[in-house]
């Protein structure tokens, strides 16, 4: 299986390739010529796997040169040893009889960029192997929050790999610095940037596309990758949860053999819902999936519209993951619904780049409107949310799940949608303590890790062992610079 780049489909890669290139040269998104499709018994014989036979399973049929026994022993250390507090890695937890909870936050970073960022060093320190390169690949990473984490964790102090991640200045949660901020490693590296999500991620985009770096960096023995999910090894893992959870609730009989769900996602930069969808087309059998935004809405106006305009106020929100007005990853879906027009996409990328808008097809909006619907929460339907489920159900979620929740309700009242429907829960609840304490009714939040304590004693909740650990840390890194700063950082971190 070859892999195309979304903006010419004439530029083909190996998966092995794709992986260790991260990015396109031409800008565009490395994505599958083909999507195979599961056997018709595939989800009644995984029902009974492990999430690590169950990755196996749907990895291989995307990566053609990597080996079974590869794979096997990437999935064993990737989310076996103790690394999830939960032995199903990624469990179900019912709240009633048509809505579920995936659970995605039981890693080392308690969220759910963990689930691909704990294999993607495997695929990418293979992917070196395979293409003969002797030089040191340089992950750089802009994240909103998670994703920072989750690679510095997945990545250090793996041999031949350097990382640098860039987040918002003030535009992750305290708990999340904290995370990166201490962050252990040799091989690690933690700068904030001025501005927002958005000002972070176009400028390692735009590092990736810089000619003149490049070349100075392979003078000095690296090359550039991605571990945002612009990478396709950090999509494909994603892929795994979503079928894993369908079996899961085969197995607990739930649903029977190819009853529909929903799925409910919260999502900024497109990639977790996009996973979904690419379940759907393997032939899991998948009614609706539902984008949850929260006030940073760009993603429901244009699930609705069919424009995609990111001309509007950024709004820093209590889900901060979420924060993003440039949702990279809808690049591989217009591809996908434009039918390998690669053309198209890249007038359409051109288009925002010059004046942030496009307008896609009415053939592109048919099949967006089959497939998705989008809704959207503000901070304080969010707290409210928090603040009725745990009320209600006794169940302790983040912010970002809340959204869902939120969002999941409001479709239900509107549509009459009776569809057994899986929520994505994306992150601890103890990550947003902060946010949550008041949510559930108490006002004075104890500073830094204090509130981490706080929220289990209030609740009886056991905090994850990750986040509880903080306290003992050392900030390593307090490094700021301005957007424009951004290459400088990487020729210090570099030398």
């Amino acid at each position: 299986m070859y892999y195309v780049s979304t903006r010419n489909k004439k530029l083909k890669m190996m998966p092995a390739q794709a992986i260790a290139g991260g990015l396109a040269p031409d800008g565009g998104l490395m994505t599958p010529e083909v999507f195979p499709k599961l056997p018709p018994s595939a989800l009644e014989s995984m029902k009974d796997m492990s999430y690590q036979q169950r990755a196996v399973y749907v990895m291989k049929m995307f990566l053609e040169d990597y080996s079974v026994p590869e794979l096997t022993a990437f999935a064993a250390r990737a989310y076996g040893g103790g690394k999830f507090s939960s032995p199903d890695v990624a469990p179900v937890h019912t709240l009633d009889g048509s809505t579920h909870c995936l659970e995605l936050w039981h890693g080392p970073t308690c969220a759910f960029k963990d689930m691909a960022l704990q294999m993607l060093p495997h695929l990418l320190s293979a992917a070196l192997t395979k293409n003969n390169e002797s030089k040191t690949v340089c992950i750089l990473v802009a994240t909103s929050g998670d994703t920072g984490k989750a690679a510095l964790e997945g990545f250090r102090d793996v041999d031949k790999t350097r990382i640098l991640v860039f987040y918002p200045k003030d535009g992750v949660s305290e708990i999340q610095e904290l995370q990166m901020n201490t962050q252990e490693g040799e091989n690690v590296g933690v700068c904030s940037v001025a501005g927002n999500f958005d000002d972070a991620q176009t400028g390692v985009k735009r590092l990736f596309s810089d000619p003149a770096l490049r070349e100075e960096l392979a003078g000095r023995g690296f090359f550039f990758s991605s571990a945002n999910s612009i990478n396709w090894g950090r999509v494909l893992p994603q892929v795994v949860y979503y079928i894993s959870a369908y079996c899961d609730l085969l197995k607990s009989g739930a649903i029977q053999p190819g009853d529909k769900v929903n799925f409910c996602v919260p999502t900024g930069n497109f990639g977790n819902i996009l996973a979904g969808y690419y379940a759907k087309m393997m032939g899991v059998p998948i009614h609706k999936l539902i984008c949850a935004s929260n006030a940073n809405n760009v993603l429901t106006d244009f699930l609705r519209t069919g424009v995609y305009d990111r001309n509007r106020p950024f709004y820093n929100t209590m889900s901060p993951s979420m924060d993003i007005l440039i949702s990279s990853n809808l690049e591989r879906l217009l591809f996908q619904f434009s039918e390998w027009d690669d053309q198209l996409v890249a007038g359409y990328m051109k288009e925002l780049a010059e004046t942030g808008r496009y307008e896609v097809s009415p053939g592109i909006r048919r099949k967006l409107e089959e497939n998705f619907v989008a809704g959207c929460c503000d901070d304080e339907a969010t707290a409210r949310t928090i603040g009725k489920v745990w009320r209600e159900k006794k169940y302790l979620i983040d912010p970002h799940t809340a959204v869902a929740f939120h969002v999941l309700e409001e479709y239900r009242r509107e549509s009459g949608d009776d569809t057994p429907t899986v929520v994505v829960s994306t992150a601890s609840p103890f990550k947003f303590c902060d946010n949550v304490l008041p949510a559930i009714g108490i006002q004075t939040v104890q500073p830094g890790t204090g509130a981490i304590d706080q929220l289990a004693q209030a609740t009886g909740v056991e905090a994850p062992a990750p986040l509880a650990g903080l306290r003992s840390k050392t900030v390593r890194f307090h490094q700021w610079v301005e957007k424009e700063g951004m290459a400088g950082q990487v020729l210090e971190m570099l030398r």
